[in-house]
């Protein structure tokens, strides 16, 4: 594989790791730990995940505990997750907090699903943008007609294969949201 298509498809990966981090952070029917992932915590004057801070863990199919390292945190994770936009409230424990998720109404999931399913434009748009700009760089007089069309036929094979996967992960996070 040329080494313009290898940068390509690396810069690709990158775009495939930050829409399934996105879609995380969407709810489905049931808790998730990832779902607090972009939830910053201002822990002495830095911002910081909660799961850098606490331990998270899924105790029931619609609650997440957190258990502070240092009891002192509970306010200020209890702080985080009240100004996130998760909904959620978190309920106050002498060491630990608990988040109760309520069953997602039938309108709420098509909201998350749409919601899902910009994301993932979007990172078809990130990709079809890297795509294009690597086969910019072809116009460049050091490439013959044979070597650019072989390049070209390479890229265009990646790509399929990068839209397809996020096909593939946006079908089955909607799938996650619209299950009951």
């Amino acid at each position: 594989m040329d080494e313009l298509v290898l940068d390509a498809k690396n810069s690709m990966e990158k775009t495939i790791h930050a829409l399934k981090t996105n879609l995380n952070s969407i709810r489905t029917g049931r808790a998730s730990v990832a779902l607090l992932d972009r939830v910053m915590v201002d822990y002495y004057g830095d911002m910081l995940p909660i799961n850098q801070i606490a331990s998270v863990s899924v105790p029931e199919p619609r609650q997440l505990l957190i258990k502070p390292y240092d009891k002192g945190d509970i306010k200020a994770i209890s702080d985080a997750i009240l100004t996130s936009d998760l909904g959620l409230n978190p309920i106050v424990d002498a060491t630990t907090l608990r988040l109760n998720l309520p069953a997602l109404t039938e309108e709420r999931r098509k909201e998350y699903a749409k919601l899902a399913k910009k994301q993932a434009e979007d990172a078809k748009v990130a990709i079809r943008s890297i795509r294009k700009d690597a086969l910019s760089l072809l116009t460049d007089d050091e490439y013959t007609e044979d070597l650019q069309r072989r390049i070209e036929a390479e890229m265009t094979k990646v790509y399929d294969d990068f839209i397809r996967q996020i096909d593939t992960i946006y079908q089955e996070k909607e799938h996650d949201i619209l299950t009951l």
